[in-house]
């Protein structure tokens, strides 16, 4: 899927306030100190289109946005706007300041007046038309100008970065299912109660999948990486986790191969001078024939033979491709179900 792109880098340092201003009239304005507009300001946007609601990635300056009365009569748009920035904001509302923190999702509608304030940023936008998205009206008005925390809310965040990461290589017949699957998941992360979860739960375990997956990555090299601790770092159960990864073989058998791929790779490398025990130990593996029988039943060859061969420049065994579900999963097969 294609995207369009806008940036102010290329512009001189005394045009790109006001080209960012422009493309963003008159939905919204942007004001500035008189002292900021003699700076530079680069900044880029990056909006994919799919059919029928908008995922907009901006990564900008600190800036002061606003959309009062005038702007909401003039430009009678009134998406509701579900937003996760990497840094704290300060939203102005008629009736309340909302304070975020950062990787917190909030929720606005742009048929009300808002203002926002915050420091250099990198954020997701989804725009969700109202006469695409009717049948969410009730619970996306009820919860407008909120912001979507716990679990539920966490998980939201993290399914718009699943969705920027994906777009690029969804074709047109998936795209043409995205507004349903969006609609679906949003329901069941701002209001589960109004309908069946059922209806957004590929997309649900496809998002913790990604979170799991990631977090073991970061902690790939540490030796406190155990299902309990896993559990901690992604906000799920005992229960919930061994449930996601029970057709990986197990949380443990999941963390296990992670560990085996890294080391694989590690000794693939040639450049990578480290004795096998190091590499070994820097993945959790400290007994030296545990670790050789469990790399050996993993890859069919022994961790020398690998090393040994890529010093050699030959290809002796190939990193098995993956076969488990957190590995396989992505969003184009959570969409066939739409």
């Amino acid at each position: 899927m294609s995207s369009l792109s806008f940036s102010t880098r290329d512009l001189p340092a005394r045009d790109q306030h006001e080209a960012w201003r422009s493309w963003f009239y008159p939905v919204f304005d942007l004001a500035w100190s008189p002292g900021e507009t003699l700076t530079s300001f680069e900044a880029d946007i990056t909006t994919w289109m799919m059919g029928g609601t908008t995922l907009s990635r901006v990564v900008a300056p600190p800036l002061h946005s606003i959309r009062n009365a005038t702007h909401v009569r003039r430009n009678p748009t009134d998406h509701w706007v579900i937003a996760v920035g990497k840094v704290p904001s300060n939203i102005l509302m008629e009736h309340e300041d909302l304070q975020v923190a950062a990787g917190t999702a909030f929720l606005l509608s742009l048929g009300d007046p808002v203002q926002s304030a915050r420091e250099a940023d990198d954020r997701l936008h989804l725009y969700l038309p109202r006469d695409r998205f009717t049948s969410l009206a009730p619970i996306l008005d009820r919860a407008k100008g909120k912001l979507l925390q716990g679990g539920l809310g966490c998980l939201l965040s993290d399914y718009l970065h699943l969705l920027e990461r994906s777009l690029p290589g969804l074709n047109d017949a998936e795209i043409a299912r995205l507004p349903d699957a969006i609609e679906a998941m949003v329901a069941a992360c701002i209001a589960p109660e109004s309908r069946s979860s059922g209806d957004a739960s590929a997309q649900i375990d496809f998002t913790r999948l990604d979170r799991v997956r990631q977090a073991v990555r970061r902690r790939l090299h540490s030796a406190t990486l155990t299902p309990v601790s896993l559990g901690r770092d992604v906000g799920m159960s005992r229960s919930q986790l061994y449930r996601l990864l029970e057709g990986e073989g197990g949380v443990i058998r999941y963390i296990q191969r992670q560990r085996l791929r890294a080391i694989h790779a590690a000794l693939s490398d040639p450049k990578d001078e480290r004795p096998i025990a190091v590499v070994a130990e820097s993945c959790g593996f400290y007994e030296p024939s545990t670790f050789s029988r469990t790399f050996r039943r993993e890859f069919g060859v022994t961790p020398s033979d690998v090393r040994a061969a890529a010093r050699a420049g030959l290809v002796l065994a190939q990193e098995p491709r993956p076969v488990m579900l957190a590995e396989t999963m992505n969003l184009s097969e959570c969409l066939r179900a739409f």
